[in-house]
């Protein structure tokens, strides 16, 4: 729709308790801002395309606290919270967010906000990058990069010499990737899959494809809730990882005719295929969280049946695969989207907290060094990240013990 920003400005005082709710569980943004000079950010615009939810909006406003001018728009058509959006609108963050994009949209969002010249962009997924780069916005002085599958792109722009401004990998903190994606994700992923099919898990054999963290926290979380956990995996290290945690792995072919749920988690393309489809049971379920909707072939259950919305979110395609005999229903959920954003409301706050803080603190670091700072993709650095995870620590009220000065002795004695 030409021109729009938001879907609803009515909806901003629900929206804004969904911020007080999050920021409340947030504390460690909360400090970072009361602990700095409140103008850090001053003269700065700070372009984000993030997935609008609550936990969003306390990174945004924090940013926007420390002085920076902030523009949004969402990482995925289908994760906004509309009330989320019409609430930082309100607070005179510049939104160009609705739920439910089409495609053509969701580029024109991520245009919008570039074309405000923002000098750091802070990304989920690197398709906000990748624009920046097509269209050589030179306002840019750096930018940080939230998941894994955008910190592969960005890499990529280095190696080839292409990329324009240095960026900061958050989701290879320490703190970020330990907890984030692996318990974050791990419960999301559940929370979002049992919403949308209310299914009984105890019992279920649940296929997690891809055994990184993402994979790892998956499949700990359905074990813990007492479903059959089988893992599948290219890479032999995290297979042989997968099996000495106690899961079965095999192969997805061997996998697909005993599935109740499948989840695909590896940040790559095609992973279920119609193969894959052809022998899977009547009345699987198929779920992706990972950050695209490429993951599972949703193209060719698309084009081989004609979609039934049985629940919000659940489609059932009644199929016949080549080889097959008779009809068997397939269930997707979320279209193949990322299924803990679309079905569910993402991580909790408290986990978001330390990839947040780790965002902010991130920020302000290219902000002051952008100018000593080469264009490449850089990790975060050690003491944001030990900042990080003291901060989480005091929040919970947990203390640990220091190292005495002749255990420091003795450690840095070679």
């Amino acid at each position: 729709m030409p021109g729009k920003k938001i879907a609803d400005t009515n909806l901003a005082q629900k929206g804004r308790l969904s911020h007080e709710w999050a920021r409340a569980r947030m504390s460690i943004i909360e400090k970072i801002v009361v602990g700095k000079d409140s103008k850090l950010l001053e003269g700065l615009t700070v372009g984000f395309c993030l997935h609008v939810t609550k936990e969003t909006s306390v990174l945004v406003m924090a940013a926007k606290r420390l002085g920076a001018k902030v523009a949004l728009c969402s990482a995925n058509p289908l994760s906004v919270r509309d009330d989320i959006a019409a609430f930082l609108q309100q607070e005179g963050a510049s939104v160009f967010a609705w739920r439910g994009e089409t495609a053509q949209e969701y580029r024109d969002c991520i245009r919008q906000v570039l074309a405000l010249s923002p000098q750091i962009v802070t990304d989920d997924g690197g398709d906000m990058h990748a624009a920046a780069h097509r269209a050589k916005v030179n306002s840019i002085i750096g930018g940080t990069e939230e998941t894994t599958s955008g910190v592969k792109r960005l890499l990529a722009l280095e190696r080839s010499g292409r990329l324009m401004y240095p960026v900061i990998a958050v989701n290879n903190a320490r703190t970020k990737y330990l907890f984030d994606n692996r318990h974050g994700t791990g419960q999301s992923t559940l929370d979002g899959i049992m919403r949308a099919t209310g299914m009984f898990l105890p019992g279920a054999h649940v296929v997690v494809c891809g055994y990184g963290w993402v994979g790892k926290g998956v499949a700990a979380k359905a074990r813990g809730m007492g479903a059959v956990v089988t893992v599948t995996e290219v890479d032999p290290v995290r297979a042989l990882e997968a099996r000495m945690d106690g899961f079965e792995v095999t192969t997805l072919l061997d996998a697909a005719p005993y599935g109740d749920l499948f989840v695909t988690c590896t940040g790559q393309t095609g992973v279920i295929r119609k193969e894959h489809f052809a022998k899977m049971k009547d009345g699987a379920i198929l779920a992706n969280t990972g950050h695209f909707d490429v993951e599972i072939d949703a193209s060719f259950l698309y084009s081989n049946a004609r979609p039934e919305e049985v629940r919000p979110g659940v489609e059932r395609f009644d199929i016949i695969v080549a080889g097959g005999k008779k009809k068997k229903k397939l269930y997707l959920l979320s279209k193949g989207r990322v299924v803990n954003l679309v079905a569910a409301e993402g991580h909790p706050p408290e986990v978001m907290s330390l990839s947040f803080a780790n965002q902010l603190m991130s920020i302000l670091h290219v902000a002051k060094n952008y100018e000593k700072m080469e264009r490449k993709v850089y990790g975060v650095p050690e003491e944001i990240d030990l900042q990080v995870a003291k901060s989480a620590l005091d929040a919970m009220g947990v203390r640990i013990d220091e190292m005495t000065e002749e255990q420091k002795k003795y450690q840095n004695s070679g």
